[in-house]
């Protein structure tokens, strides 16, 4: 049975996802995997185990709906296997695209945000870190890049906007973003605008802006 379809929906969006695989001995497509996934973590799941709890709940039928072959649940190991050797960053481009899918984000504030993942520490194995950008608006991440070990989150900044047209689009972000090179980035290569803070970590450019008078500067000019 074939994954419900819709003009543009989330699962026309997991039917173009490469699987990795052999198809050989296939037991679980990988749009299955990824459709149960989602409605798993939608409904509370935030394990590999939750999640193939979660799917050999559901009944056969269901799962069919989902796109299961024989309408059978992918064990815990499964999910493990296949979520873990994807192509993120790939699986993460095609989800934000679809997210922004029926506007533009000219008009639109889009902030950068940095998080460190929460619980991906382990070991001597520093936490996961990660850029979104995130729409002001409705709050949807709608790219994410992760930090590079031995980086910062500066310089993750054109990665994250890299698959984004946000031409016309207003960027924030807080003092850490307010960089002469990102700032250049956005304006000059997205055709965007941008609204940083300044603080104290920046003395020499603060000092201008107060010396300027900058601070009442109207917006609109």
């Amino acid at each position: 049975m074939k994954l419900p379809q819709g003009a543009d929906g989330l699962f026309e969006l997991f039917a173009g996802v490469v699987d990795f695989r052999k198809r050989r001995g296939l037991r679980h497509r990988i749009q299955f995997i990824l459709a149960a996934t989602v409605c798993a973590v939608l409904a509370g799941s935030r394990s590999f185990t939750a999640i193939a709890e979660w799917m050999a709940d559901q009944s056969r039928e269901t799962l069919k709906q989902l796109g299961s072959k024989y309408g059978r649940p992918a064990s815990e190991r499964t999910l493990r296997r296949v979520l873990g050797k994807m192509d993120v960053a790939d699986l993460d481009q095609r989800i934000g695209r679809w997210m922004a899918r029926h506007g533009t984000f000219a008009g639109q504030g889009l902030a950068l945000d940095g998080k460190t993942v929460r619980g991906s520490a382990e070991g001597e194995t520093p936490p996961v870190h990660l850029v979104s950008a995130v729409l002001h608006r409705e709050g949807l991440v709608v790219a994410q890049h992760r930090v590079p070990d031995k980086t910062n989150e500066i310089t993750s900044v054109e990665p994250v906007l890299a698959g984004l047209d946000i031409e016309g689009a207003v960027v924030t972000g807080d003092a850490m973003f307010t960089q002469t090179k990102i700032a250049k980035h956005i304006v000059e290569e997205k055709k965007a605008d941008y609204f940083f803070t300044v603080k104290d970590n920046q003395p020499t450019l603060r000092a201008d802006i107060e010396f300027l008078h900058l601070e009442a500067f109207p917006p609109g000019a």
